[in-house]
C-alpha cells in the first residue's frame, strides 16, 4: 500500500496540528540487555497514549474535506483505534460512536467517553463488535470507519518518518501487528525513502491469524484470538493488509503470552516507560531473536501505553495475565 512524499507531507501537517513528534531513544540499559543498539519509538507519548491517533486525525481530515455531509462515524475497537477516532471527532467536530466487546479495558472505555464518543458494548470479541458497528452504521446513516484504511495507514506513517529521520537506515524494525496499519505504514515509508531496512511483524502466538496468513500467502482466519494483548487480538485479517505484508515484510514472529509479559517488564526496567501489552509485542519479538541480531541497529515500536492498573500490577509482580474469556 503505497503513498507519495506529497501525501506524507500533507499527513504530517495534519497530525502536527494536534500531536507533536514523539521521541525515539536509544536506551543504554536496553542495549545492554539485547546486546546491540536498540531504538524505541515511543508512541505511548501521544494525547491518547497510542500511535493510532495519527491515523484517526488523517482519516477525519480527509472526510471533512471530501465528504462534508457526513453527520457521524461509527467503528469497532478494543481501544486505541476508538480513542483515535474519538479524539479526531472532537477535534474536527463530528459525532463518534464506538462499539467495544464485553470485557474491554475499563481505562480505554473511560478515555473514549472522555473524548466525547458514545460507547456501545456488544459481543464477545472484536469481530462481534465490528459486525454490530456495521449494522449501526447502516441503521443510523453513519460512516463506518474500518480498522484498516489507506488514510489510517498514511496517518500512522508519520511516526515511521520521524523514526527514520532520527535514526537513519536501520537494519530491522520490529512492529506489533493487529489489523496491520502500523506495519504497512513502516514498510511504506521505508520504500518511499529507498531504505533496505527489514520490517518484522510480531504477533501473539495465541492470535496467529496474520502469521498463518503470511505463511500461506493469503488470508487465514482463526476461531479465537485468546491473548491478553488485546491490541493484537486479530482473528480475521484485512485482505489488503495481508497482501502488503506478504509483499513487504521480512517475516512474522510469534511470541508467547509469557514473552509479552516479560517484554513489558524489560521495557519498564530499561526505559521506565509503562507499555500496554500490545505495545510490548515488538520488544517481545526482538528478544525472541536476540541471538540472531548480532551487532545490527534495530528499532522496536512501543505502540501504546494504555494498560489498566490491575494488569500492570500483575505483570510487574512477575505474572502473566490470562485473557478475558467471556461466556457465550
Amino acid at each position: 500500500m503505497g503513498f507519495g512524499l506529497e501525501e506524507l507531507e500533507w499527513a504530517t501537517g495534519i497530525v502536527g496540528r494536534w500531536v507533536p513528534p514523539t521521541p525515539q531513544y536509544v536506551w543504554p540499559l536496553l542495549a545492554a540487555r539485547v546486546g546491540t543498539e536498540v531504538w524505541v519509538k515511543h508512541e505511548n507519548h501521544t494525547p491518547v497514549g497510542s500511535f493510532k491517533v495519527r491515523g484517526g486525525l488523517v482519516y477525519a481530515a480527509r472526510m471533512r474535506e471530501q465528504r462534508p455531509h457526513v453527520k457521524g462515524i461509527v467503528s469497532a475497537t478494543r481501544g486505541n483505534h476508538g480513542q483515535s477516532l474519538a479524539f479526531a471527532g472532537r477535534s474536527i467536530g463530528v459525532a463518534v460512536t464506538i462499539v467495544v466487546p464485553h470485557g474491554n479495558s475499563p481505562d480505554k472505555n473511560d478515555l473514549m467517553r472522555a473524548f466525547g464518543a458514545e460507547l456501545v458494548v456488544h459481543g464477545h470479541d472484536y469481530q462481534d463488535a465490528r459486525e454490530h458497528a456495521s449494522r449501526l452504521g447502516e441503521d443510523h446513516d453513519l460512516e463506518i470507519v474500518p480498522s484498516f484504511h489507506p488514510d489510517l495507514v498514511l496517518g500512522v506513517a508519520t511516526y515511521a518518518r520521524e523514526l527514520f529521520g532520527a535514526a537513519g537506515e536501520l537494519d530491522a524494525v520490529y512492529v506489533p501487528v493487529g489489523m496491520g496499519s502500523g506495519i504497512c505504514a513502516v514498510m511504506g515509508v521505508r520504500d518511499l525513502l529507498g531504505l533496505r531496512t527489514e520490517v518484522v511483524g510480531v504477533v501473539a502466538a495465541e492470535a496467529p491469524a496474520t502469521a498463518r496468513s503470511f505463511a500461506a500467502g493469503r488470508v487465514v482466519t482463526t476461531e479465537t484470538a485468546a491473548t491478553f494483548a488485546d491490541g493484537v487480538a486479530c482473528r480475521v485479517p484485512e485482505p489488503t493488509a495481508i497482501e502488503a505484508i506478504c509483499a513487504g515484510a521480512a517475516r512474522i514472529v510469534e511470541v508467547s503470552e509469557d514473552d509479552i509479559a516479560e517484554a513489558m517488564r524489560v521495557l519498564y526496567a530499561t526505559t521506565h516507560n509503562l507499555p500496554e501489552p500490545a505495545g510490548a509485542v515488538g520488544m517481545a519479538g526482538l528478544l525472541s531473536e536476540r541471538d540472531q541480531v548480532g551487532s545490527k541497529r534495530v528499532a522496536v515500536i512501543q505502540t501504546g501505553g494504555n494498560a489498566d492498573a490491575e494488569l500492570l500490577v500483575e505483570v510487574l509482580s512477575g505474572r502473566t495475565p490470562a485473557p478475558e474469556r467471556p461466556e457465550r
